[in-house]
């Protein structure tokens, strides 16, 4: 029988929402003789339910690979005839005597007990025992994602992120069920990824001085401190092993040709104008630019080297943003090369530059990704787009039979003011609250449903330079990374937000008990107060 109970509904407050979800007759209890069973490849991802149940439960739930029809059981197994949901779709099934989560992949089945951890009463997410038994509500869903690509972006060069906050973000990305987690993590103002060939990287680019105060375009002097922190190659596995488990990607990025000058400042031989200089303290586009010689390219060849020993990611972000050519214009070395390859300018040599470190990833069966700009001169053989001025370069790309993730500044970039609220932090600038997030469609209406195929999907962008902790970081992201998580994930005729934001309302009770600082839902109703920023 089923009860017609409104998908707003309290039990049923699931973030993304679910492609399909009926709500049955009476509920399942998950009580101390509750059992995990699960068949060989789903037993990790019942360890791992287990663990995260455990805290509130008060004990760990035991995880058997054999049937106990006696106790009441939550059921993990594949089902090849489930291949129809995809790789990460799933089926979830709960009754008065069992919870059923299949898929025809792991990754489905994993996104099935992010489901189902939703289901159970918010004070299932407190780290302390609050109960001895839980009710699950009877329900049947079948669900699926709208893109492959399901992305948040972190950068960790200008306000360094630590690694226990970036795995505790795994965590609460991926109960979202975001799979890509981009760690940008070279810049002017900081390089933190230990190069073990090239120790300088991180013993000079490593740290910086000191920081500007107050915004760039109006700064207040130096704050005095040095920053610095990097990630251990040790560091960044593990890191990698944690999303991996949990079915996220991490992509790591190493900005060329531009946003170089804490390479430059550890090994000035690698600029054009090879001449000492120190890592940025100031915000902003710099001049700094890699020389395209064969020397550079090595040294490149041999950073990525290390880093595709690190990430298993199929993409390889290479930056290719915001190169300004001054310097390239400026040197007589350079314009020699321009004209011994027979380039027209400086935008062409990006092109060929970009060409050749994604034939060097090609040739380790890496694919190139980079923003928008690496349209300029041409687009490399093979490259995928990450769309970031607007939609335009998604779409060019697309319509060129490329690869497209979509990240515009004006619905992805969550840097931006989320409110006009004159007391928010202080940020880059723009204003991008949580509604218009969710109102974002990556796929462009102009384009046919063959070039629509290049879409992968969709990622917000969290650049760091005016957020200097993580719990800014954190109020930064969130509610707002989870809007976009529904947009990339939920079907778009099943998108209302008014619908979503009575569940995040809901959902709130979760955030603060894993420690997850937001921006709450009632502050929304305050923004008619303020006038618009200038």
């Amino acid at each position: 029988m089923h009860v017609h109970v409104p998908l707003n509904h309290p039990e049923l407050s699931i973030l993304p929402q679910p492609a399909s979800i009926v709500r049955e007759e009476g509920y399942f209890q998950l009580t101390q003789d509750t059992v995990i069973v699960t068949d060989q490849k789903t037993q990790a991802i019942g360890m791992l339910l287990a663990n995260v149940l455990a805290p509130a439960l008060g004990f760990l739930p035991s995880v058997l690979t054999d049937e106990h029809p006696h106790l009441p059981t939550i059921s993990l197994g594949i089902d090849s005839q489930l291949a129809h949901l995809g790789q990460e779709g799933y089926m979830l099934k709960v009754t008065a005597g069992q919870a059923t989560l299949r898929a025809a992949h792991p990754a489905g089945v994993f996104y099935a007990t992010q489901t189902l951890r939703q289901l159970l009463p918010v004070e299932i997410f407190s780290s302390t025992p609050v109960n001895q038994t839980w009710n699950i509500p009877a329900v049947s869903v079948e669900d699926f994602p709208r893109f492959s690509w399901r992305g948040c972006m972190l950068d960790s060069a200008r306000h360094f992120i630590p690694k226990q906050e970036v795995i505790k973000l795994i965590d609460v990305l991926t109960l979202h069920k975001i799979n890509v987690l981009h760690l940008h993590l070279t810049d002017d103002q900081g390089w933190r990824i230990e190069i073990k060939k090239y120790p300088r990287l991180t013993e000079v680019g490593a740290y910086r001085k000191e920081t500007v105060i107050g915004h760039a375009r109006r700064p207040q002097g130096y704050d005095g401190t040095p920053h610095d922190g990097f990630y251990s190659q040790e560091d960044l596995r593990e890191i990698v092993a944690y999303g991996a488990a949990r079915f996220l990607t991490v992509v790591p990025e190493i900005d060329i040709p531009g946003h170089a000058q804490s390479a430059i400042a550890a090994y000035p031989e690698l600029g054009v104008l090879q001449a000492p200089v120190e890592v940025a303290t100031t915000w902003g586009i710099h001049p700094y630019l890699y020389n395209p010689t064969e020397e550079v390219f090595q040294f490149l060849k041999d950073v990525l080297s290390e880093v595709m020993a690190i990430f298993p990611s199929t993409f390889i972000h290479i930056g290719g943003d915001e190169a300004i050519k001054d310097q390239w214009k400026g040197s007589q070395q350079v314009q020699a090369i321009i004209k011994d390859l027979g380039l027209k300018d400086e935008d062409e040599l990006q092109s060929w530059f970009l060409s050749q470190i994604g034939t060097f990833l090609a040739h380790n069966n890496r694919r190139l990704l980079g923003w928008d700009e690496i349209l300029e001169g041409g687009l490399p053989s093979g490259a995928t787009v990450m769309s970031w001025r607007g939609i335009d370069g998604g779409i060019v790309a697309a319509q060129s039979h490329h690869d497209v993730v979509m990240t515009p500044t004006s619905f992805a970039y969550l840097d931006y003011y989320q409110s006009n609220d004159p007391v928010e932090p202080l940020a880059i600038g723009g204003y991008l609250p949580v509604d218009k997030v969710y109102a974002f469609d990556p796929i462009p209406t102009v384009l046919t449903p063959e070039q629509a195929q290049h879409i992968l999907g969709a990622q917000c962008n969290l650049w760091s330079e005016y957020v200097p902790t993580t719990k800014h970081l954190e109020y930064m992201l969130f509610p707002r990374a989870i809007a976009l998580s529904e947009v990339v994930w939920t079907p778009k005729e099943h998108l209302e937000f008014s619908n979503f934001r009575r569940r995040l309302t809901v959902h709130e009770a979760r955030l603060a008990s894993l420690n997850v600082n937001f921006r709450p839902v009632e502050k929304l109703d305050q923004e008619q107060m303020f006038p618009a920023r200038k």
